[in-house]
């Protein structure tokens, strides 16, 4: 390990040979080499400025705020989180930063500025953006050292886990292109993700440069400045600099690393550009949005205050209420969009979108606030697609299944929140992993195949262990489960983060020496188009040019996977709605970053805002009806099969039903206890909007003389038992 002394880090210079960029170390005086082996740098950069031009008509050059504007009163240490301009941000602190015993350089508080991420993490950085000194391998290379990417699972794979240096030496740096003056403000740095090795930065300078060519180092002073980067690899910690600085290019260049690891880093970068109307990269990427939104991340407590000024502006379309508690004691707030709140109407379906089970994937929770909002509005200026909604569906949005981990997320910030902090419940359980798991019960069954008969193709129980108080389950999936058998759901979504790609069931394989096949549902048609119906409306899902979040090329394959073909988990919540209750549900993956800053939401509700309207509306394909007695009643839980798919449904309690099919023709029958079955054929044509198809079923004779007997406080005479007093009664006579 490398010792860390002011003025150790010196200017770097770069010869320019073709591309090939050759670097020196003037401190320790050794030469760097030129290995093969060592894969260099191969894509050259034209220079910003040319030097001519420069010289006729200069350009800003690299410069620092003011000294002057400095003003000696309380210092504020440079590792604090980035809190998305929340409050929480200027607390004090021990100089440390979170998540880390790291003495941190002080600075005066009043000058630190909180500019958002350049968007590494958030891929609005392209891997043509990113360069470094040398490479170990390609998958290894500049385009790997974005903050939190995931490795897979081998060693020596084609996605992995950061950038890696060719060679452990002080002339490695990592480099980010802006593409425009962009004011630098700080780093964010972690260590490589992998299962197998152990490589992290623990110190680094930072260079900054408007051409490529000519570098300054960030200095304290009039020393450069060492800054104390990570003790392990996969908590993030943050450094900002003494004072802001604009430039175009900004490099990282580690100066020790652990012992026994190699210089590995996954990077974010605080900057906040500077005014360009004529930059072609920020007009070709920019998106704007008309809709007047509170664009923020919100605590808990200025959720439940959104839901309620939503509800004072909508009283007559909405209406609060919560399905439980978490852990901690919070309740889980839902809220309902329907032209009659709080009630069930005969025939009008039922929707729900479900988010943050993971309680660091907070995308899924704004996009829900924001949609909210949004058809409360639309609704009032009488946007007709948005209140043909509301009149003909009952919706339902449970923003945060998991406010214990959010709110442990939460404060830390979004640069700082890693991977996993605040994904589980409070008392350590993953909510996504914590339904029972019924695909086992449904299969064993079939493989016993005398019990097959016997057995259901829906609405399987619970099982008897999963309800004891003894069970490893979160009170927040007992509440969510408690929820979804309340209401009789026909279509939902839960959304989540950390990837780009719709998932739908089933999300287990089969057979447990599996750990990737596809497991279909019988209703695997219409489950592939309903992800497709969410992916393909998206701005991004689907183009074939976006590159990868993590290890997986989704867009290839439509920004759709069958669960169990991504990889297998048991007790997912998909395959739990789909075995247990009536509802198809499916899992919409909205970011590569879990916890996005502030600043990308309005992006980020531009790229879903149509796909979840659009998946809303598939609730209307397929068909639906009215299963009734004769005497025109409606008859609850009565069967619906469809002939050639092996999962039926059931009605609600006012015999009403929907079922999600495709367009074509299908032949339906219709069935309950104590009535004859009866069967339709029933066609579902390409036209949003359900076919009617209605049932009448009739009382079997048994049913009848049963309910006739009944009625009656009588029971049913044993005929054989009938017969033989009978012809002893005539032999008496005789």
């Amino acid at each position: 390990m490398f010792p860390l002394a002011r003025g150790y880090c010196v200017a770097v210079f770069g010869l320019c040979l073709g591309g090939l960029v050759i670097f020196s170390d003037d401190a320790r005086g050794d030469p760097v080499e030129d290995h093969d082996h060592y894969l260099q740098e191969i894509i050259s950069r034209e220079p910003y400025y040319h030097p001519e031009e420069r010289r006729r008509n200069p350009e800003v050059p690299l410069e620092r705020e003011p000294k002057a504007k400095l003003k000696k009163e309380k210092e504020k240490p440079l590792g604090t989180p980035v809190k998305n301009g929340k409050k929480r941000a200027e607390k004090k602190s021990n100089g440390k930063t979170p998540n880390s015993n790291q003495e941190t350089y002080r600075v005066p508080e009043e000058k630190i500025e909180k500019c958002p991420p350049l968007g590494l993490e958030t891929l609005r950085i392209d891997d043509f953006q990113l360069h470094a000194s040398t490479v170990q391998r390609y998958g290894l290379g500049a385009h790997r050292g974005r903050l939190n990417i995931q490795a897979g699972i081998f060693e020596d794979d084609f996605y992995d886990g950061a950038w890696c240096a060719g060679r452990n030496d002080n002339s490695q740096w990592f480099e980010v292109d802006a593409r425009r003056l962009t004011k630098f403000t700080g780093v964010v740095t972690q260590g490589r993700n992998s299962l197998w090795s152990s490589d992290w930065v623990t110190s680094y300078c930072v260079l900054l440069s408007n051409d490529s060519h000519s570098w300054v180092t960030v200095k304290n002073e009039s020393d450069d400045m060492i800054f104390k980067a990570n003790q392990e690899k996969e908590i993030p910690v943050l450094n900002e600099f003494p004072t802001p600085v604009i430039a175009r290019y900004i490099r990282i260049n580690p100066r020790s690393w652990y012992a026994e690891g190699d210089i590995c880093m996954r990077v974010e970068v605080l900057g906040c550009p500077m005014p360009d109307p004529n930059n072609y990269y920020h007009r070709r990427n920019e998106v704007t949005t008309t809709d007047d939104l509170d664009f923020k991340h919100h605590s808990y407590k200025e959720m439940r205050q959104l839901m309620k000024i939503v509800n004072e502006q909508c009283p007559n379309i909405t209406r609060i209420y919560n399905i439980g508690k978490s852990y901690q004691g919070m309740k889980l707030y839902a809220i309902e969009i329907s032209d009659n709140p709080g009630e069930h109407e005969i025939g009008e379906p039922e929707f729900h979108y479900s988010s943050g089970a993971h309680g660091n994937e907070v995308l899924g929770r704004e996009l829900l606030l924001l949609l909210m909002q949004f058809m409360c509005q639309e609704y009032l200026a009488g946007n007709p697609r948005i209140k043909h909604l509301v009149e003909e569906t009952r919706i339902h949005f449970l923003p945060s299944v998991n406010p214990d981990g959010y709110e442990k997320a939460c404060e830390v910030g979004s640069e700082l929140v890693g991977w996993s902090l605040g994904r589980w419940t409070h008392d350590g359980i993953d909510i996504n992993h914590n339904f029972p798991d019924l695909n086992s019960v449904l299969w064993e069954a079939e493989e016993r195949r005398r019990g097959y008969k016997k057995m259901n193709n829906h609405h399987l129980p619970l099982p008897m262990w999963y309800l004891s108080e003894n069970a490893t389950v979160a009170v927040e999936t007992r509440a969510v489960i408690a929820w979804m058998e309340k209401i009789p759901f026909v279509l939902g979504g839960n959304i989540q983060g950390g990837e780009l790609v719709v998932t739908y069931p089933f999300d287990m394989t089969r057979f447990s020496t599996k750990v990737h096949e596809y497991s279909a549902t019988p209703d695997d048609h219409v489950f592939r188009w309903l992800a497709f119906s969410y992916a393909s409306t998206h701005r991004l899902m689907t183009n074939a040019n976006r590159r990868v979040c993590h290890t997986d090329d989704f867009a290839k394959e439509d920004g759709t996977i069958n669960g169990a073909s991504w990889h297998t988990v048991a007790g997912s919540m998909n395959d739990f709605s789909y075995l247990h209750t009536n509802c198809f549900e499916i899992s919409m993956y909205v970011g590569c970053d879990k916890f996005p800053h502030e600043s990308e939401l309005p992006d980020q509700w531009e790229n879903n805002r149509e796909s979840l309207l659009v998946f809303m509306e598939q609730v209307h394909r397929g068909i639906k009806g009215l299963v009734q007695d004769k005497q025109g009643r409606g008859i609850p839980n009565a069967v619906i099969s469809v002939e050639g798919i092996n999962h039926d449904i059931t009605t609600a309690i006012d015999g009403d039903y929907w079922r999600l099919l495709n367009p074509g023709e299908y032949k339906v029958t219709a069935k309950a206890e104590g009535y004859s079955s009866a069967t339709r054929h029933c066609e579902v044509g390409y036209d949003m909007g359900a076919t009617q198809c209605h049932f009448v079923l009739a009382r079997t004779n048994l049913s009848r003389i049963k309910e006739i007997m009944e009625q009656f406080g009588k029971q049913p005479i044993n005929l054989s038992l009938k017969r033989f007093r009978r012809v002893r009664h005539r032999r008496r006579q005789l």
